[in-house]
C-alpha cells in the first residue's frame, strides 16, 4: 500500500484554444496517498503547481456528476477513482470523449442539454388533480419499478463511452433514454406515448447497436443499455399493433 512518501505521475491533456493550435500533454508528479483520488491530485496540481489547469468538479462525493473525465482511457468520476489503483502510474487523464473540448479537461455538454427536453423527462398528466384531492401516492413497489433509472446524475460518462454517440451526432443518447424510461415506469405519469413517438425514430432507440459500454461505466448502476432494449421492445409492440389492429383498438 502506498504511503505519503511516494509520488505518482499524472499525464494530463492540455488545450487552451486561445493559445494552442491543437491539444497536447503535460506531466506532473503528485503525492501518492492511499486516500487520494484523481480529483484530489488534480486539485493539488491546481493549487500548488499549475493554477492554469482547468477542470470541473463540485461535490467530491459522486453526486453532482461534474468531475467526469477519461482516466487511462475509461470514463470515470475522478472523485471516486483512487490513485492507488493505478500505481505505479503514470495515470493518463483526458477530457471525456465524444464532446467538444472547451479548455483542458472541460468539455461542452450543450448537445445533451438541448436533446434532453425532447424525451420530456418530467411527469406528464392528462389531467391534474386539484390540491384539495391530495397527493399522488405511491407504494414501495411502485417506487421500486423506476428507482434504478432515477439514479442518473447526468455525469455524461455513458455518452463518452458510447461509440454510436461518437459517430452519429443525431443520436439522443443513453442517459436521455434512461430518463425517459424512468418517467414511463412512474405510476404517476401518463406521458409514455409522447416519449415513444420521439424515441421510436432512428435517432432514438434504433440508433443503438447495444455495445453496452454505457451501462458498464455508469457509476450509479442505472443500466442505460437495459432501458434502451426495453424501449425497443415497446417500439416493436407498437409497430405490430399498427399493422394488425385498427386505430381505435390500439
Amino acid at each position: 500500500m502506498p504511503d505519503e512518501a511516494g509520488t505518482i505521475g499524472l499525464r494530463v491533456a492540455r488545450y487552451r484554444p486561445d493559445t494552442d493550435s491543437e491539444p497536447g500533454w503535460q506531466e506532473y508528479d503528485v503525492p501518492l496517498r492511499r486516500e487520494w483520488t484523481v480529483l484530489d491530485a488534480l486539485n493539488h496540481v491546481k493549487n500548488e503547481v499549475d493554477p492554469t489547469l482547468s477542470f470541473r468538479w463540485s461535490c467530491r462525493m459522486g453526486i453532482c456528476g461534474s468531475c467526469g473525465m477519461d482516466v487511462d482511457g475509461t470514463p470515470r468520476l475522478t472523485c471516486g477513482t483512487f490513485l492507488a489503483d493505478f500505481a505505479p502510474g503514470p495515470i493518463r487523464v483526458e477530457p471525456l470523449s465524444n464532446f467538444p473540448v472547451v479548455r483542458d479537461l472541460v468539455v461542452d455538454i450543450d448537445d445533451f442539454i438541448q436533446k434532453l427536453p425532447r424525451v420530456k423527462p418530467w411527469i406528464i398528466r392528462d389531467e391534474e388533480k386539484s390540491v384539495d384531492e391530495g397527493e399522488y401516492l405511491q407504494s414501495p413497489e411502485e417506487l421500486d419499478a423506476y428507482k434504478q433509472f432515477s439514479m442518473c446524475i447526468n455525469c455524461m460518462l455513458c455518452y463518452a463511452a458510447c461509440p454510436v454517440y461518437g459517430l452519429d451526432p443525431d443520436f439522443v443518447g443513453p442517459a436521455a433514454i434512461a430518463l425517459a424510461e424512468r418517467y414511463d415506469l412512474d405510476s404517476r405519469d401518463q406521458g409514455a406515448r409522447e416519449r415513444l413517438d420521439v424515441l421510436i425514430e432512428h435517432e432514438g432507440v434504433w440508433g443503438c447497436t447495444f455495445v453496452g459500454e454505457c451501462t458498464r461505466v455508469c457509476p450509479k448502476h442505472v443500466d442505460p443499455a437495459g432501458a434502451i432494449q426495453r424501449y425497443k421492445l415497446k417500439a416493436a409492440r407498437e409497430s405490430v399493433k399498427a399493422l394488425l389492429l385498427p386505430r381505435g383498438a390500439r
